[in-house]
Parts: C-alpha cells; sequence; structure tokens
C-alpha cells in the first residue's frame, strides 16, 4: 500500500510558532490514527512570503512556491493551521489559496479533499473565525473538511490543567476525523458536548477564589 501524502500548512509568523506547534501535534495525533504509512510535507508560509507576493502581482510562481502548489494539489489530505487576526485568518494564509487557484481560476481543485482546519489566536473570542471565515474558505473551494474545528489560545498550552486537558481532546477528535476521511470512510456524527451553564462556571471560579 502506497503512502498517504499529508501536506501541512501553517501560516504561523513568528519562529517558534504556537501556529506550528498545533500543527505538528495535529499531525502526531493524526498519525496514531492511521494504520498505514503516512508522507508528511511541512508547508511553512512565512518562508514562502515573498515568492507569494511576487507571484501575485506578476502571475509567475518561484520554482519553490511552484513545488509547493503542486504538492498541496497532489495530497491526499491537508491540515492548514492559520493564526487569526482582526477575526479572521491572516493574509498570508488567504493569499497562499488565492495564488493556488490564481492560473487555472478552478475553485473545484480541491473537491472531495480532506482538510483538518484549526487556528491560534489571542484571545478564545477568535474561535469563532474558524466557522465564520476558514471553514466557508474551503467549502467554497469544495473540500471535505473535517467536522471538528481545533482553536487554541493561550491558556490552552499550559500544563495539567483543564483547558490545555480540553485541547488534546479536540486535536484527537479532529484528528480522528480527519483519519476516517483519509480512509475513505464517512465521519459520523460526534455526540454532543454536556454545556455548563454560564452561571455554574462563574459560580466554580467564584469558589476557586475563595479557596
Amino acid at each position: 500500500m502506497e503512502p498517504l501524502k499529508l501536506v501541512v500548512i501553517s501560516a504561523g509568523l513568528s519562529q517558534p510558532s504556537s501556529t506550528r506547534l498545533l500543527a505538528d501535534r495535529l499531525t502526531s495525533a493524526t498519525r496514531r490514527h492511521l494504520d498505514q504509512s503516512v508522507e508528511v510535507r511541512i508547508v511553512e508560509l512565512r518562508e514562502l512570503a515573498s515568492d507569494i507576493a511576487h507571484n501575485m502581482v506578476t502571475s509567475f510562481p518561484s520554482a519553490a512556491l511552484r513545488d509547493t502548489i503542486e504538492a498541496t494539489l497532489a495530497a491526499d489530505g491537508i491540515i492548514a493551521v492559520t493564526p487569526v487576526f482582526n477575526a479572521s485568518y491572516s493574509g498570508l494564509f488567504k493569499s497562499f489559496f488565492d495564488v493556488l487557484f490564481f492560473d487555472t481560476a478552478d475553485e473545484t481543485l480541491l473537491a472531495g479533499k480532506p482538510v483538518l482546519i484549526s487556528a491560534t489566536g489571542g484571545t478564545a473570542r477568535h474561535s469563532l473565525a474558524l466557522e465564520h471565515a476558514i471553514r466557508p474558505l474551503f467549502s467554497y473551494l469544495h473540500a471535505m473538511v473535517v467536522p471538528t474545528a481545533v482553536f487554541a489560545a493561550p491558556e490552552d498550552w499550559g500544563e495539567g490543567d483543564a483547558q490545555t486537558q480540553g485541547l488534546a481532546r479536540r486535536i484527537a477528535r479532529a484528528a480522528g476525523e480527519f483519519a476516517e476521511l483519509l480512509k475513505g470512510k464517512p465521519v459520523h456524527e460526534r455526540t454532543k458536548e454536556t454545556v455548563v451553564p454560564f452561571a455554574q462556571q462563574l459560580a466554580a471560579l467564584r469558589d476557586e477564589k475563595q479557596n
């Protein structure tokens, strides 16, 4: 059996980057859910920023950008992770996908391709960008977007706290759904999570402060 080809697109701007860290964790979790070998290609868009900008104004991709575009289109699945600024994906992230289809104007090039979407941001409020900006982008491109999207705020990266455990669960669930799509299997509707009323959450916080 030939290995699955997985392209991981990270639009993080800093180095090291929480966006790349999240991409790596999603990739590792996906590997654990698959029963066959996987060829992973990591794409750091920050390294292609000048190439992407040049292609936007000249329509001529560099050799490195052309190679990345071809690898992305040939992949069996894509993990796409972007930082969120002003409640939407980064300009670099969007520009890459604009360039991806610039030559052909064919928005069906990702049709049927499994895509796991994820994002990082300075506050949990930005998590809404996954559903109102990032998911619609890939839906427009006819990709098969994994039901569970993963967002990581700064507090999710702590050691051993409830937020970190929640992030680990979201990563595992999303990776499991992604792996099922890569295997060509339908993703079953996940069970709904228990929603804790806001008043109850506030009461719990007050109790913690008092103790």
